[in-house]
């Protein structure tokens, strides 16, 4: 607690510890990737009294990050929280944790104690550890505030943004909570901490949540826009015996399915888009030659489809269609196609938004999958 004694003491003042967090080039590491430095003076414009909500739900498949940080160095995770509440003249601190999370419930709850009875600086805001019950859709955050608020977690029309009308109606800053672990660092070891690494031609760190075929599955930190060879290779052990590099998911189940030889792209927010795919909370998922990609989109859009809200027709109807079409022997890819960009189009979330994304790699990447029984 020592760096936040020296902020909170006025030894940086908010305007340098703004500064610090814009030339870090953090962004948000919950999946949008919004630059961390311009969300903070975003929030602080807005008139008084702001709130700030962290999710810890973590619902995206494939994605283990913030559980392994935060079991490992919640200490790092608070630190950021309190600088951030109190750069950005927060009020009141509200924690989504996913209530499978239930030894950091425990802890966190011993350590939010901890902090009342002796709070690092006066009138330190009120924190709130609330529970989230395993709703994928809660990870968008204006259907976790939703929840916070005790309503059904269903995403809301944008605009207004949740920074200028979020929590109670009040200006919110929401935040993933590995973006809040990195800033103790970034203020001590300054913005340098970050911009120091990259590979081809991208800049920062990334932690990947890496399962699948390799030897050494688990979070990997590594440089951003390293590609998906160099990550198997350098951190993750090469494939396991008997297994061929064939394909993976570069960011959970909504970030789309790219095939082994698209496995040189760098890895960073902006640089997968080309190809139908995004990086999202960097949860990669590898599969080998014995597993299939037809069926791996199969089982994703049927994730989806339980994890549909049901607030829009597009997405609570389109994942009931498309895995329907996908369970046909031979895919009706006109068809499908055309759904795909009709809850692309209207989805009023990015969960219906992002839905068809492993549908259409299949489609694009993987045409010799869909081949019926017949034509083979």
């Amino acid at each position: 607690m020592q760096l936040i004694s020296n902020v909170l003491s006025g030894e940086l003042d908010v305007e340098s510890v703004l500064t610090m967090m814009e030339d870090s080039g953090l962004r948000g590491l919950g999946g949008a990737g919004f630059p961390t430095g311009r969300k903070w003076r975003i929030v602080r414009g807005q008139d008084g009294p702001r709130l700030m909500a962290i999710n810890i739900d973590e619902g995206e498949p494939g994605t283990f990050k913030d559980l392994f940080y935060l079991e490992r160095d919640p200490h790092r995770f608070m630190d950021g929280m309190l600088i951030a509440a109190w750069a950005v003249g927060i009020e009141k601190i509200y924690i989504y944790l996913r209530d499978e999370y239930a030894a950091c419930r425990t802890m966190l709850e011993a350590e939010i104690a901890k902090l009342i009875e002796n709070p690092p600086v006066e009138n330190m805001p009120e924190i709130q550890l609330r529970r989230g019950v395993g709703a994928y859709i809660c990870g968008e955050e204006s259907a976790m505030i939703e929840s916070i608020e005790g309503k059904r977690g269903m995403p809301r029309l944008r605009p207004p943004y949740v920074a200028e009308v979020g929590l109670f109606g009040r200006p919110t800053l929401e935040h993933n909570m590995e973006s809040l672990h990195w800033v103790r660092d970034i203020l001590e070891q300054g913005p340098e901490l970050l911009t120091q690494h990259g590979r081809h031609d991208r800049v920062g760190l990334r932690s990947f949540s890496v399962s699948g075929r390799v030897n050494k599955p688990g979070v990997h930190l590594a440089p951003a826009g390293i590609t998906m060879r160099e990550l198997i290779a350098e951190y993750c052990g090469g494939m396991e015996a008997g297994h061929e590099f064939y394909g993976y998911f570069p960011g959970g189940a909504s970030g789309g399915i790219l095939p082994a030889s698209l496995g040189d792209i760098p890895l960073d927010f902006d640089t997968l888009q080309e190809y139908g795919c995004f990086i999202g909370s960097a949860a990669i998922v590898v599969f080998s030659d014995q597993d299939k990609a037809r069926d791996l989109a199969v089982n994703a859009m049927q994730f989806f489809e339980d994890e549909s809200c049901g607030q829009c027709t597009p997405c609570r109807v389109g994942t009931g269609k498309a895995v329907a079409l996908m369970k046909e022997p031979s895919w009706n890819e006109s068809l499908l196609t055309e759904l795909s960009e009709v809850m692309v189009d209207a989805s009023i979330c990015g969960l219906g938004q992002a839905a068809p994304n492993p549908v259409l790699c299949v489609m694009k990447y993987f045409p010799e999958e869909l081949m019926s029984a017949e034509m083979k």
